[in-house]
């Protein structure tokens, strides 16, 4: 494929290399000057200097009207929603196949409109995903990771196996036989030793054990049961530092899905302050201070607090901020972090969660270019190179009423939960497929394309056999 990105930060440095990786020619269009030159010492791409806002710089990575029905796809990724925004209509005007486009400011995605009238097929605000991550990880005490699936209504968790969890010693099918009422899927699993695998029903569970489960937000306090011999309870109290996007979605997402707990959101700027204070009428305690302030946290109540989230500007004082929260007794802790040398510290300080706005970011983008027509991108688990996608089966299909077992999945592939109608299940064998199925897809990065190729090609459609 023929790609143009635009803007080299994180996302876009990180999403070049990847698609270069995978041999698309990819131009990379960035303004700042230091920028442009890390990209282009580091970076097996074509490196165009200037705004990407600008027809003369697109036309460059040709984007033109002559040329640009020859691009398959732009995607602008700065930090400014305006440049990123013209550059796809721009691109649109020149014949660009598809564009996409990072938003930062939530009026832009309240409505389709706005994409639509300017030719975008997708804009992503990474704000608003991040902040369901981190409402459902407060939520869930003891999952370290999670992901929503169909609509929000089932999700993929992370949880450590403790020495005392129940599983220790027991074989995936062992379990299954125990725990009938259980309807979750074990994805991975994530050795302290290093031994990380694709499990199938032979698989034993060791202490220590990370297992990405996925199951029905219903079915969730029973995992964390079984792993850490404890449930989590309702939110009650929660603090939130720094009052930006994330910060105030966050808010915003507690009030609406817990109306009875309190929210303190910290900001030390007096004026965002506010006008966070006039936005929330009075729903949120929106206070001027330092979220490292131990005096205030103490008087506030940290230690009763289920959780504490610091969502400021900066890497670093988000999980000092985090830490320093922990040890004072928040049942929860989570930072914010953008920086990927950052994304470890959850091993070597009290902090139990991070979540990267640019990693959600870059996983949507990816899912969205390497698997288009009925595939719905879910997320990319980087850390353990798998990836997790959506796929609605059409009308008509060859797959259509086919029991599971005839579609011999290569090992290592999961088809971890169906989405029928109002219904969603765990699939047996002997499931039989269904025209409009949203079927969730798991599978290492190497064995996804393939996979979905599966369901995406139909060639009984195709000859009207």
């Amino acid at each position: 494929m023929n790609i143009v990105i635009v803007g080299a930060g994180e996302v876009g440095r990180s999403i070049a290399n990847t698609l270069a990786g995978e041999q698309h020619d990819v131009y990379l269009v960035e303004q700042d000057e230091d920028k442009a030159r890390e990209a282009d010492e580091e970076l097996d791409v074509r490196v165009i200097r200037g705004n990407g806002a600008r027809p003369q710089v697109l036309s460059e990575a040709g984007i033109s009207e002559e040329t640009g029905r020859e691009v398959d796809l732009l995607l602008a990724c700065t930090d400014r929603d305006e440049v990123n925004m013209l550059s796809c209509w721009i691109a649109h005007r020149a014949g660009v196949k598809r564009v996409i486009s990072r938003v930062r400011n939530l009026e832009f995605t309240d409505s389709p409109t706005w994409g639509k009238k300017l030719g975008i097929d997708i804009m992503i605000s990474p704000e608003r995903s991040l902040a369901r991550e981190i409402l459902e990880l407060l939520a869930v005490t003891s999952a370290s990771k999670t992901a929503e699936l169909l609509d929000g209504r089932a999700a993929i968790y992370a949880f450590k196996a403790s020495d005392d969890s129940p599983l220790v010693g027991k074989s995936l099918k062992d379990i299954r036989i125990e725990n009938k009422s259980l309807a979750a899927v074990f994805v991975y699993v994530e050795r302290e030793e290093g031994e990380d695998i694709v499990p199938d029903g032979d698989t034993v569970i060791n202490a220590g054990d990370l297992c990405y489960v996925v199951t029905y937000k219903e079915a969730v306090w029973l995992l964390e049961k079984l792993f850490q011999l404890q449930t989590s309870r309702e939110l009650r109290k929660v603090f939130i530092v720094g009052g930006g996007k994330v910060g105030f979605q966050t808010a915003m997402r507690i009030r609406s899905e817990y109306p009875h707990a309190e929210i303190r959101l910290i900001d030390s700027d007096a004026e965002k302050c506010a006008k966070l204070a006039e936005e929330f009428g009075g729903d949120v305690i929106v206070m001027n201070g330092d979220g490292a302030d131990k005096n205030l946290l103490s008087e506030e109540g940290i230690s009763d607090a289920d959780g504490f989230v610091c969502a400021t500007e900066s890497d670093e004082v988000n999980l000092v901020y985090a830490a320093i929260a922990k040890s004072m007794g928040a049942r929860k802790s989570i930072a914010v972090v953008r920086r990927r040398q950052y994304q470890e510290m959850t091993d070597l300080m009290p902090v139990d969660a991070v979540v990267d706005p640019n990693e959600a970011l870059a996983s949507v983008i990816l899912s969205t270019i390497r698997y288009p027509g009925h595939t719905r991108a879910l997320s990319v688990i980087e850390k353990i190179n798998a990836e997790m996608v959506e796929i609605v089966l059409p009308k008509d299909h060859q797959l259509e009423g086919k029991p599971l077992f005839e579609l011999k999945l290569p090992k290592g592939v999961l088809l971890a939960l169906i989405g029928r109608r109002k219904s969603i299940f765990v699939p047996t064998g002997a499931t039989t497929l269904e025209a409009g199925d949203r079927i969730i897809l798991f599978a290492s990065t190497e064995l996804m394309p393939e996979t979905v190729a599966l369901f995406n090609n139909n060639t009984q459609a195709e000859t009207g056999a």
